[in-house]
């Protein structure tokens, strides 16, 4: 049997092409008409038709005008001309005033035989305006046909409305060819390690079926965003070199019914056509909400069908068939508890955020194929980020070459760093923003608030530097290197929040007024304080109990308004009694923080080494340096032990005291 052409839509655009050329330039009688014509006024057309010159005369009431058609034995006498230069019908063009008249006298003529017949045509003269009236309809019909099939089909090119319930997944046919392994996944060594047994599975399944096991059906990758879900998907189907469908979970919303669990069934028919093989599906949260926390009120949900289509695709499996389900979201809270029991996605995969080791590995991967020089230190990098995803710290790498590059530098140095740090936190400097010397003032007595109380606040994180200049929305800023807590203590909760309230208590004693600069101070405390009575249970009338509700559309707080009240007044006792505290230590250090104004006047940006020069050292260690103060410093000959023969937590302590202090 011949095998048919494949249907192409640009057949439909020629046709049309055609069609219109076609009534463009044929006339009413299905010929090209290529005839000669000429304008005469009235008193020549009767002229003519006297001298017996007229064929046929053709009257358009709606144009105002006649065509007198010549007879071809008089077309010279008309035109000068052979019937090879005029056509087959010239005719004569004349604008007409009275119709009456002009039928009185084409009456007369016919009766006389001067003419053989007349009649009417009330079609428009201009051609170009009857083709677009009586063709413009069907082309915006056809156009307008196109557009839904293409809607339809999303896009697919030679699919039209037949491919709309086809997969949308891209799919590599090697996972190796993206190029991704774990090696090019820095830090998350737990995610790796959980992952790896995925890999060793599609590389060996012999090694686990002939025991009898079954390999997890699906990994759920769960995690802030930018901590690296998506590459770590890559690098494992770049590690087990087997084909790796990806696809975005709003890849199967569509506005048709049933387009998302036809889209479900298809992309597991190729998968299991091309097992052992990975899907991975990137925010699956869009189409795997949990059903009861859908707002949808309509009978018929698109999602929930999508939903249904993939928890029986994912559960109908045979077994050990090679094909896994890897997915990323970071909100896990919100998916359906169906989709997460076992036998679908067996477990949960956490991704978090990079601690000081990791952010380390992550920044040696930015920096590579990037110009620095020797004041580059990744290891204070790593700790002027925490709280950094991986997302971030390449976005610091990449705005520090921008900002060595606008600087004209040859290479990154140690302060485009800082500065791009600096620009990520608090946004882009604005030293052309006008203040007046009274505003300056109060916002340096603000910033050296905060600065004071934090030097004597025994668990406040560690100055860094503090700066009048705004950024952003902010009109100054202190930085801090926070400790990486696992937990934190009431003592150290209370601790932040003096700190956070030192920048009002230095308005309110030293200017005698308070202003709006301390919104976010205050925003920020009001949080913690609520987080500490309602949620830690830290609360001196309501200890050990726990408010925390989970449930998205919950109308109804899980406590009493009497409970209420007792919360609203223990956060405000809590307030109130650190902003006494903090009040009493600027009272105390009153001469070093009007000095610390002072400064920060002058030079804008001060550091901890300028705050130390004013308060001497912070009367509170940290806690690597109590590790360290806690251990011989000298074995039984009396030498220094070596740091490879210290404890870990030792040496990492005196490693860490030893950067501190050059």
């Amino acid at each position: 049997m011949p095998k048919m052409p494949k249907f192409n839509m640009n057949w439909i655009y020629v046709f049309v092409l055609i069609s219109l050329a076609v009534v463009f330039f044929v006339d009413g009688t299905g010929f090209v008409n290529n005839s000669a014509s000429v304008t005469k006024d009235y008193t020549e057309f009767v002229n003519y038709v006297d001298k017996g010159y007229a064929s046929r005369v053709v009257v358009n009431k709606r144009a105002s005008n006649l065509r007198m058609y010549v007879k071809p034995q008089h077309i010279r006498d008309v035109f000068n001309a052979g019937v090879n230069q005029t056509g087959k019908e010239p005719f004569v063009k004349v604008q007409i005033g009275s119709v009456d008249n002009l039928e009185l006298y084409l009456n007369t003529a016919v009766k006389k035989k001067q003419i053989s017949s007349f009649s009417y045509d009330n079609k428009s003269e201009d051609g170009l305006t009857d083709i677009l009236i009586s063709v413009l309809p069907w082309v915006a019909l056809i156009i307008f046909w196109l557009w839904i099939m293409r809607r339809m089909g999303g896009g697919a090119s030679g699919g039209g409305v037949f491919s709309v319930g086809k997969s949308k997944a891209r799919m590599y046919e090697k996972g190796n060819d993206l190029g991704i392994t774990f090696k090019d996944v820095a830090g998350q060594a737990g995610a790796k390690q959980e992952v790896q047994e995925i890999v060793e599975f599609l590389k060996n399944p012999q090694k686990y079926t002939d025991l009898g096991g079954k390999i997890p059906k699906g990994a759920l990758l769960v995690g802030p965003p930018g901590t690296g879900k998506t590459l770590l998907a890559k690098a494992v189907a770049g590690e087990a070199g087997v084909p790796f469908f990806s696809m975005s979970g709003s890849d199967f919303v569509e506005m048709f019914v049933g387009v998302g669990a036809s889209r479900v069934r298809d992309l597991f028919r190729q998968a299991k056509e091309k097992a052992p093989c990975i899907i991975f599906i990137d925010e699956i949260d869009a189409v795997g909400r949990a059903r009861s926390k859908n707002p949808a009120m309509g009978g018929n949900d698109e999602r929930e069908n999508t939903l249904n289509a993939l928890l029986t695709e994912m559960d109908g499996f045979g077994t050990n068939s090679g094909v896994i389900i890897l997915a990323a979201t970071n909100r896990v809270d919100m998916l359906d508890k169906a989709l997460l029991r076992a036998g679908r996605f067996d477990r949960q995969i956490h991704v978090d955020l990079p601690d000081l080791p990791e952010r380390k590995e992550i920044f040696t991967v930015h920096l590579k194929g990037k110009k620095t020089d020797e004041s580059v230190d990744i290891d204070l990098l790593a700790r002027q980020t925490p709280g950094f995803s991986g997302a971030d710290i390449a976005n610091v790498c990449n705005e520090a070459a921008l900002i060595a590059a606008r600087n004209d530098s040859k290479a990154i140095g140690k302060q485009n760093f800082l500065d791009a740090v600096d620009r990520i936190i608090g946004g882009l400097e604005k030293k052309t923003k006008v203040m007046t010397v009274e505003e300056k003032r109060t916002i340096a007595l603000h910033e050296a608030g905060h600065a004071t109380v934090s030097w004597f606040c025994q668990y406040a994180n560690p100055l860094v530097k503090v700066s009048i200049v705004p950024r952003g929305q902010a009109l100054g800023a202190a930085w801090y290197l926070p400790e990486e807590r696992q937990i934190t203590t009431k003592e150290q909760m209370l601790d932040e929040i003096c700190a956070l309230l030192g920048g009002r208590a230095a308005e309110e004693l030293f200017t005698g007024h308070i202003s709006t600069g301390a919104m976010n101070d205050l925003e920020r405390a009001t949080k913690s304080s609520y987080g500490m009575i309602a949620y830690a249970g830290m609360g001196n009338k309501l200890p050990n109990i726990c408010y925390y509700n989970n449930s998205e559309y919950q109308f109804q707080r899980p406590y009493s308004e009497t409970t209420a009240k007792i919360i609203d007044d223990e956060v405000l006792d809590m307030i109130n009694s650190q902003y006494l505290r903090a009040k009493q230590l600027l009272t105390e250090h009153k001469e070093g923080h009007n000095r610390l104004a002072e400064l920060l006047i002058q030079r804008e940006v001060i550091f901890a080494e300028d705050v130390e020069n004013i308060f001497g050292k912070r009367p509170w260690v940290s806690r690597s340096q109590e590790i360290i103060d806690n251990n011989p410093v000298e074995n039984a000959e009396g030498e220094a032990p070596r740091l490879e023969d210290m404890p870990e937590d030792v040496r990492k302590a005196q490693e860490e005291w030893e950067r501190n202090n050059g």
